[in-house]
């Protein structure tokens, strides 16, 4: 008897866009982002190659879809508008470093960078996930003026940290410790969100 040859459909089951997200979340939390590719995604979910570029089209676009965020949106919201204002940047910079020093937080946002830097379309879908989950319910909780630029001038912030340490490699921050990138990085934070902003309409 001859082997199954993959026809992009399983016995008695029709392989959906979600099987295919879950073969995925698998394979990128197994061997990471950069080790990933769609043949071996398509090999776990027992699917042609061919059929998770038509849902898809390109690993990054399928892993903007398939990746969690690497932080829990709510339980940060949470801590950063029920505390003090005053400390909000402190707290912010903390959620966000605390993410870099664990290995699967550190690859779920590099993971997302990655994706979001080398195609618009991950870009957008990635854009969107954390604008709607965090960026749009902080700006709203802040209740001050310009509070949506504020929290994207945070954003950006953090970003711009995450692919500096850990994307391109830097590696004078690659050696610094936890501690010192809050306690460097937690002023400005505090300065976008609750400070002035010159300029700024």
């Amino acid at each position: 008897m001859t082997a199954r040859s993959r026809s992009g459909r399983r016995p008695g089951e029709s392989v959906t866009r979600e099987a295919i997200l879950d073969a995925a979340r698998r394979k990128f939390a197994e061997l990471g982002y950069d080790r990933t590719t769609l043949r071996n995604i398509a090999a776990a979910a027992d699917v042609d190659a061919a059929l998770v570029s038509h849902y898809f089209g390109s690993k990054q676009r399928l892993f903007a879809a398939a990746a969690p965020m690497p932080l829990d949106p709510e339980k940060v919201l949470a801590d950063l508008l029920d505390g003090p204002r005053e400390t909000i940047g402190h707290r912010l910079a903390g959620h966000v470093v605390g993410v870099m020093e664990s290995t699967d937080g550190r690859l779920k946002i590099t993971g997302l960078i990655r994706a979001a830097a080398s195609e618009e379309a991950a870009a957008a879908l990635i854009r969107e996930r954390i604008t709607v989950a965090l960026l749009e319910p902080l700006a709203r909780g802040l209740d001050s003026p310009q509070a949506r630029l504020r929290a994207a001038f945070a954003g950006s912030q953090m970003v711009g940290l995450i692919m500096a340490r850990h994307v391109i490699g830097v590696q004078v921050l690659a050696d610094c410790d936890a501690e010192t990138l809050i306690t460097t990085v937690g002023p400005v934070l505090q300065h976008y969100l609750t400070g002035p902003l010159h300029g700024a309409v």
